[in-house]
């Protein structure tokens, strides 16, 4: 009898993830990708299993505050003006759930997803070239001072209800846990039994290969099609040929519309640009990765770089990069770590996933037997990664979690008609 035969599209951190585990699972697994495994946002995140990260962007106050951010320099929130036209429908269903009632929903939801990345983590990895890539560690949140922390009061009441403490360290206690925190950082709350990833592309191609080396295949390929027939899935359709297969899963980020909609599902997946510096031969990195409220990014230390990683821009898929995050990146990073010196820096923006209600589509298609998505996860795609990857796997091989996974349904949205 033959194996079921799963093609999964889109070789980020969920696609690879989905691949291990269903091949664990005793499945034949495709893995395919326009452009090759880690390529896309896997690349260029901010390299932290950011677990206790729960907390929506859209949380109240933001309609009050959003315009005043984008007109300040100094916030980490961007649109292209020109793009506000297409993006206004999608972001007034963004917009609607800066409320309480929607804020702790989504929290509730993500953290069986993203609440014990680094076990996730080391369990995908184990046994694996990619496990030496993990390294577990405190994520700390550096402010000005206690009143600047204040200011985020409902946020970390959020992030208490779902599980999570920390550790407070002010002025020279701050200093005597982070030497490297010397600048106008004068506050921080470092939450233990979190971790990071010394090199995200190369741990997702690191698990690629060995998806391969134990009898996987990878494929560089455009999937514009998921064929069925009878309602049932038979293959994709992979630059122009028909690549037969018994179950298809869309993992494709921020590219997952078209697909979603070849199935029936109008999937409202928006790109969120986020940006990366690295500065590689650094005079001095902090012990482990912080999160400078100031500009809302992390600084994370990496294999020979600091990788400084965030901002958020709404810009569509096609526009350029834009300068001035790049700039902010800078100036923050080295406001909060004065002296700081490097070789050479390096330069990246890419395109974050999210939905309007900031959590990711997970499950099966209703109505197309055998096709399933996994993809949204915005800031939290590398800590989500594991987790969806799994379930996933579970569900391809008719195996469900013991998960309520209602809130991630893939028909949660109005479908196309």
């Amino acid at each position: 009898m033959s194996r079921t035969h799963v093609a999964i599209v889109g070789a980020g951190i969920v696609g690879t993830a989905t691949a291990i585990w269903a091949q664990r699972a005793g499945l034949d697994v495709t893995l395919i990708d326009r452009l090759g495994p880690a390529e896309g946002a896997s690349f260029g995140n901010g390299g932290v299993l950011a677990s206790c990260a729960v907390v929506p962007v859209p949380v109240p106050g933001l309609l009050r505050d959003a315009p005043a951010y984008l007109l300040n320099p100094e916030r980490p929130l961007y649109l292209k003006w020109l793009y506000l036209p297409k993006l206004a429908p999608w972001l007034l269903r963004y917009l609607a759930r800066a409320n309480d009632r929607d804020a702790r929903a989504t929290a509730a939801a993500l953290t069986p997803i993203i609440g014990d990345s680094l076990a996730d983590h080391q369990a995908l990895a184990q046994g694996t070239p990619a496990a030496r890539y993990i390294e577990p560690c405190d994520f700390t949140y550096v402010y000005r001072d206690r009143a600047h922390f204040a200011q985020d009061a409902y946020t970390y009441a959020l992030k208490r209800e779902n599980g999570f403490s920390w550790t407070e360290y002010e002025g020279a206690a701050l200093r005597d846990y982070d030497p490297a925190l010397t600048g106008n950082l004068g506050f921080g709350a470092a939450f233990g039994g979190h971790g990071r990833i010394t090199d995200p592309g190369a741990y997702v191609k690191a698990l690629a290969a060995h998806l391969q080396a134990q009898g996987g295949r990878v494929i560089r390929a455009d999937v514009t099609d998921v064929v069925r027939e009878n309602g049932r899935v038979t293959g994709v359709m992979a630059d122009g040929q028909m690549l037969a297969c018994d179950a298809a899963v869309i993992t494709t980020g921020a590219w997952s519309g078209p697909l979603s909609r070849r199935l029936g599902m109008a999937a409202p997946v928006e790109s969120e640009r986020g940006y990366h510096v690295e500065l590689w031969n650094p005079s001095f990195m902090p012990r482990h990765p912080i999160l400078v409220a100031s500009g809302q990014f992390v600084a994370t230390p990496m294999e020979g770089r600091l990788r400084l990683a965030g901002i958020v821009e709404f810009g569509g898929l096609k526009a350029p990069p834009s300068r001035a995050p790049f700039e902010l990146l800078m100036r923050h990073a080295l406001a909060a770590m004065p002296g700081l010196t490097w070789d050479e820096k390096t330069e990246w923006m890419g395109h974050r996933p999210v939905l309007p209600d900031s959590l990711p589509t997970i499950g099966e298609v209703p109505g197309a037997k055998g096709a399933f998505m996994g993809f949204g996860h915005h800031h939290v795609g590398l800590t989500g990664g594991p987790r969806t990857g799994r379930i996933l796997a579970q569900l391809v091989a008719g195996q469900p979690p013991n998960l309520d996974l209602s809130p991630y349904a893939p028909n949660r949205f109005q479908k196309v008609r």
